[in-house]
C-alpha cells in the first residue's frame, strides 16, 4: 500500500519545543487535553500520544538511525527508524508517515499499524521523562535515504546479530527495546521468521 506524504496543518514543524502542543491521554489512550512538548517531558512527565516507526529493507534489516546531536532530548543515541508525537488532531498514521519523510526524505513503501504500547522512561542525560502511549508501526523503505541532518546524524541498516553487537556498545534510547519488543509480532510477520527478529 504505497503512501506519500501527508501535509502538517495541525502544528508548524519549525516551532521550538515548548511550542509545539502534543496530545495528552488518559490509560486507554484517549484524549484528554495538550500540553507544550517540553512541559509534558518534565518530571514526571505528563501521559502524552506518541509513535514510533520500524522500517525494514527488501533483506530483512532494520533501518536503525542516530539522532542528531543538536537535539535537546536524547541527543546522539542510536533508535528506531523514526518517532515522534502527533499533532493534536492528527492521525498516528498519518503523522508516521509525514515524520518519516520529513527525518528521513524518503516516505515507506509499505506502513502498517502494529499496536500500541505505554511505557514510562526517565532519560538520565537530559532529565526527561518518557511518558508514552505509544502507536507502533512497522513497515518497508526501498527509496534513497536523504536524511535531515537536524534531526537525524546517521543511519544504519542492520541484522538481528548486528543489532545485538551494536547494541551492546553503542548508547540507545530509552525507549528503543520497549517499542521494539512489543513491535516484534509485527516485524516477524513483515519480514518472516526466518529473518531472526
Amino acid at each position: 500500500m504505497p503512501i506519500t506524504p501527508a501535509t502538517a496543518t495541525h502544528n508548524p514543524s519549525n516551532g521550538t519545543a515548548d511550542a509545539i502542543l502534543l496530545e495528552l491521554v488518559d490509560e486507554d489512550g484517549v484524549t484528554i487535553g495538550t500540553a507544550e512538548k517540553l512541559a509534558a517531558h518534565q518530571p514526571p512527565g505528563q501521559l502524552h500520544r506518541a509513535f514510533s516507526v520500524f522500517l525494514f529493507d527488501e533483506y530483512g534489516r532494520l533501518l536503525l538511525q542516530q539522532r542528531a546531536l543538536g537535539k535537546y532530548h536524547s541527543p546522539g543515541v542510536w533508535s528506531n527508524s523514526c518517532c515522534g508525537h502527533p499533532y493534536p488532531g492528527e492521525a498516528p498514521f498519518a503523522a508516521a508517515a509525514r515524520r518519516t519523510f520529513e527525518e528521513l526524505g524518503a516516505s515507506p513503501s509499505l506502513l502498517a499499524e502494529a499496536g500500541t504500547v505505554r511505557y514510562n522512561h526517565p532519560d538520565p542525560e537530559s532529565g526527561l521523562v518518557e511518558q508514552e502511549y505509544n502507536h507502533l508501526f512497522v513497515g518497508m523503505v526501498q527509496a534513497v535515504l536523504r536524511p535531515d541532518t537536524e534531526e537525524v546524524a546517521s543511519t544504519a541498516f542492520v541484522t538481528p546479530p548486528e543489532l545485538s553487537e551494536r547494541h551492546a556498545k553503542d548508547t540507545f534510547s530509552s525507549w528503543f527495546m520497549t517499542v521494539l519488543d512489543a513491535a516484534r509480532p509485527a516485524i516477524r510477520e513483515l519480514t518472516g521468521s526466518s529473518a531472526g527478529w
